[in-house]
């Protein structure tokens, strides 16, 4: 049997955020709210001679592969700076580039995995410090990673890994998000005019509870000018139907929560079920 590690790592629904920049990739990220949720990437890694990567998006109820990408740089500089040449495959089942914060669960997930199938002895701490670092550098996100070391609906109050992180479980167990396509993380996050409207539209303070949390992100949504054609008329739709919702942060879609959500947002566009998540990235299996 050879050699290979499993990781999982949750996903993440970013409401809110306000970038921190600095020369250090450690000091840099966001402070923000969102939501970890359920629906992730789980990553097997194996030895090999050289890099060799596979991230498939695989249909959620007939398992069959949607989309297959064979280059992933943020995973390719994660493998560098942690000295080893594996094999890795990457599955999730939410569109990618979708603001699912997908990107950090793939980089969360493989540093779990590869620190344990080459027995680094990183703590989670340091894979998480690796995997933030690789998506500083490659702006694919800015708190995702930290979001991901845990469960709940967070609020980050600094960046980084080491920031202080409030956690809290009172969202209600299933959310709705409908997407409508991607909406490149470096392209916003590149783009200094995008993150001044970010900076000035930040809300300044954690959520009191998850509806404060929706109302929030709402307002900053439309605020940061983010906001898509397509994503407002989505949240007009909600507030007809009287149903909390915002723009997923970076993405071009919406997600809501409430009975009602799904019948709303299914009639918009593609439109998936999500849960929210009690707890952050695992190891799922590893065999030698």
């Amino acid at each position: 049997m050879s050699a290979c590690a499993t990781a999982f790592c949750p996903g993440h629904l970013s409401g809110y955020f306000r970038p921190v920049y600095g020369s250090d990739p450690g000091r840099c990220g966001s402070l923000g709210a969102g939501i970890v949720i359920r629906e992730g990437v789980t990553t097997t890694v194996r030895p090999a001679d050289a890099i060799d990567i596979t991230v498939e998006r695989r249909d959620p109820v007939t398992g069959a592969v949607l989309e297959v990408l064979t280059s992933a740089p943020p995973i390719e500089y994660l493998l560098v700076q942690m000295g080893v040449t594996v094999k890795v495959k990457t599955e999730c089942t939410l569109p990618i580039g979708a603001g699912f914060g997908l990107s950090a669960a793939a980089l969360l997930s493989t540093a779990t995995a590869v620190n344990q199938l080459f027995s680094l002895f990183l703590s989670p701490f340091e894979c998480g410090e690796l995997a933030h670092e690789a998506e500083i550098v490659h702006k694919t996100g800015l708190g995702d990673v930290a979001a991901c070391m845990g469960g709940g609906r967070d609020c980050r109050k600094d960046a980084g890994i080491g920031a202080e992180i409030d956690r809290n479980y009172d969202i209600p167990d299933t959310l709705c998000a409908v997407v409508f396509g991607p909406l490149p993380s470096p392209r916003v996050l590149g783009s200094p005019d995008a993150m001044e409207r970010v900076i000035r539209a930040f809300p300044g303070r954690c959520p009191r509870d998850s509806g404060d949390f929706f109302r929030l992100a709402r307002k900053f949504a439309i605020d940061s000018g983010l906001a898509t054609t397509e994503v407002l008329h989505a949240l007009t739709a909600c507030d007809e139907a009287g149903i909390p919702a915002t723009m997923t942060m970076l993405g071009n879609g919406v997600f809501a929560c409430g009975k009602k959500a799904f019948k709303v947002l299914s009639s918009l566009g593609d439109t998936f079920i999500l849960h929210p998540a009690e707890t952050g990235v695992r190891l799922v299996e590893a065999r030698g």
